[in-house]
Protein backbone atom coordinates (compact mmCIF):
# COMPACT_ATOMS: atom_id res chain seq x y z
CA UNK A 1 0.00 0.00 0.00
CA UNK A 2 0.98 3.20 -0.65
CA UNK A 3 1.14 5.84 1.52
CA UNK A 4 2.01 9.38 2.08
CA UNK A 5 4.64 10.95 4.43
CA UNK A 6 1.59 12.17 6.73
CA UNK A 7 -0.37 9.02 6.59
CA UNK A 8 3.14 7.15 7.43
CA UNK A 9 3.54 9.15 10.29
CA UNK A 10 -0.01 8.90 11.53
CA UNK A 11 0.36 4.92 11.44
CA UNK A 12 3.58 4.88 13.45
CA UNK A 13 2.43 7.35 15.85
CA UNK A 14 -1.16 4.87 16.03
CA UNK A 15 1.48 1.82 15.97
CA UNK A 16 3.65 3.14 19.09
CA UNK A 17 0.49 4.15 21.19
CA UNK A 18 -0.85 0.62 20.92
CA UNK A 19 2.61 -0.91 21.90
CA UNK A 20 3.07 1.67 25.05
CA UNK A 21 -0.79 0.43 26.04
CA UNK A 22 0.67 -3.08 25.93
CA UNK A 23 3.65 -1.91 27.78
CA UNK A 24 1.58 -0.11 30.50
CA UNK A 25 -0.55 -2.94 31.15
CA UNK A 26 2.56 -5.60 30.74
CA UNK A 27 5.45 -4.10 31.81
CA UNK A 28 8.74 -4.94 31.02
CA UNK A 29 10.36 -8.45 31.67
CA UNK A 30 8.48 -10.90 29.56
CA UNK A 31 9.30 -12.83 26.56
CA UNK A 32 9.21 -11.52 23.10
CA UNK A 33 6.47 -13.88 22.33
CA UNK A 34 3.88 -12.68 24.98
CA UNK A 35 4.14 -9.10 23.55
CA UNK A 36 3.54 -10.16 20.39
CA UNK A 37 -0.05 -11.66 20.96
CA UNK A 38 -1.08 -8.65 23.17
CA UNK A 39 0.13 -5.89 20.44
CA UNK A 40 -1.37 -8.09 17.82
CA UNK A 41 -5.14 -8.15 20.28
CA UNK A 42 -4.34 -4.42 20.97
CA UNK A 43 -4.06 -3.81 16.73
CA UNK A 44 -7.53 -5.40 16.79
CA UNK A 45 -9.09 -3.10 19.13
CA UNK A 46 -7.70 -0.23 17.33
CA UNK A 47 -8.22 -0.87 14.19
CA UNK A 48 -5.30 -1.52 13.13
CA UNK A 49 -4.38 -3.09 10.34
CA UNK A 50 -1.55 -5.86 10.58
CA UNK A 51 -0.50 -9.29 9.96
CA UNK A 52 1.05 -11.04 12.27
CA UNK A 53 4.63 -13.23 11.49
CA UNK A 54 4.30 -11.97 7.86
CA UNK A 55 6.54 -14.27 5.68
CA UNK A 56 8.92 -13.27 3.30
CA UNK A 57 10.28 -15.31 0.93
CA UNK A 58 14.27 -14.92 0.43
CA UNK A 59 16.24 -15.82 -3.12
CA UNK A 60 19.69 -14.82 -4.25
CA UNK A 61 20.53 -14.13 -7.19
CA UNK A 62 17.06 -15.12 -8.96
CA UNK A 63 17.18 -18.32 -7.19
CA UNK A 64 14.12 -19.42 -4.81
CA UNK A 65 15.77 -20.29 -1.63
CA UNK A 66 13.53 -21.99 -0.21
CA UNK A 67 13.72 -20.28 3.23
CA UNK A 68 11.49 -17.03 4.87
CA UNK A 69 12.41 -14.41 6.83
CA UNK A 70 9.33 -13.68 9.17
CA UNK A 71 8.81 -10.20 10.35
CA UNK A 72 6.81 -9.62 13.60
CA UNK A 73 4.71 -7.61 12.25
CA UNK A 74 3.77 -6.06 8.61
CA UNK A 75 1.14 -3.36 9.50
CA UNK A 76 -0.80 -1.05 6.75
CA UNK A 77 1.40 -3.34 3.61
CA UNK A 78 4.63 -0.54 4.27
CA UNK A 79 5.24 -0.59 7.65
CA UNK A 80 7.57 -3.29 9.31
CA UNK A 81 7.28 -3.88 13.00
CA UNK A 82 9.92 -5.99 14.86
CA UNK A 83 9.62 -6.25 18.95
CA UNK A 84 12.35 -7.30 21.01
CA UNK A 85 12.75 -7.98 24.74
CA UNK A 86 16.30 -7.31 25.54
CA UNK A 87 18.34 -5.78 28.20
CA UNK A 88 20.05 -3.62 24.88
CA UNK A 89 19.31 -2.73 21.42
CA UNK A 90 22.18 -4.16 19.73
CA UNK A 91 23.53 -2.71 15.85
CA UNK A 92 22.72 -6.33 14.64
CA UNK A 93 18.96 -5.76 16.14
CA UNK A 94 18.54 -2.31 13.93
CA UNK A 95 20.03 -3.80 11.31
CA UNK A 96 17.65 -6.88 11.30
CA UNK A 97 14.85 -3.75 10.69
CA UNK A 98 16.76 -2.51 7.67
CA UNK A 99 16.85 -5.92 6.23
CA UNK A 100 13.49 -6.68 6.37
CA UNK A 101 12.32 -3.35 5.18
CA UNK A 102 15.23 -3.67 2.27
CA UNK A 103 13.38 -6.84 1.49
CA UNK A 104 10.09 -5.92 1.20
CA UNK A 105 10.51 -2.33 0.11
CA UNK A 106 8.85 -0.66 2.81
CA UNK A 107 9.37 2.82 3.63
CA UNK A 108 9.12 2.43 7.37
CA UNK A 109 9.98 0.38 10.32
CA UNK A 110 9.85 0.52 13.98
CA UNK A 111 11.82 -1.70 16.17
CA UNK A 112 10.37 -2.08 19.72
CA UNK A 113 12.34 -3.08 22.84
CA UNK A 114 9.92 -4.06 25.48
CA UNK A 115 12.23 -4.51 28.04
CA UNK A 116 12.51 -0.63 29.47
CA UNK A 117 11.09 0.77 32.39
CA UNK A 118 9.99 3.68 30.40
CA UNK A 119 8.57 2.58 26.89
CA UNK A 120 9.62 5.39 24.85
CA UNK A 121 13.48 4.64 25.35
CA UNK A 122 13.30 1.40 23.35
CA UNK A 123 11.44 2.88 20.33
CA UNK A 124 13.87 2.90 17.30
CA UNK A 125 12.33 4.67 13.89
CA UNK A 126 14.06 3.90 10.63
CA UNK A 127 13.14 5.71 7.33
CA UNK A 128 14.21 3.61 3.93
CA UNK A 129 15.46 6.63 1.55
CA UNK A 130 14.65 6.39 -2.06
Amino acid sequence: MKMNVEELNALSFAVIGAAMEVHKVKGPGLLESVYQKCLQKEFELRGIRAVREYRVALEYKGDDLDEYLVLDFLVGGCLVVELKAVEQVLPIHKAQVLSYMKSINAPLGLLINFNEVTLKDGVHRFVLSK
